[in-house]
């Protein structure tokens, strides 16, 4: 039975590579469907996939309004490198 099950679901690590796969290229429909199934009974690699999920959204949001800037004259520039480090 412990065979079966380990041919079914993933193990820990190969459910995170899959977690990080997913942001960078999409899985295939098993892939997504054995993920499911391994993140619905541990409850670390779901705790992952959250922060994971989290941190792509930041990162996007962030680097977005990177790209946005770059079309900002210098001056505003420096006057919101200036706020960013009042806020830090």
């Amino acid at each position: 039975m412990k065979k079966i099950m380990h041919i079914i679901l993933y193990s820990c690590r190969k459910a995170t590579e899959l977690i990080d796969k997913r942001s960078v290229m999409g899985l295939s429909w098993i892939e997504r469907i054995r993920l499911f199934m391994h993140k619905g009974l541990c409850d670390a690699c779901t705790t992952y996939d959250k922060q994971s999920r989290l941190i792509d959204r930041f990162l996007h949001h962030h680097l977005h309004d990177h790209h946005q800037e770059e079309n900002v004259p210098q001056l505003q520039n420096d006057e919101l490198k200036e706020r960013i480090i009042e806020r830090l």
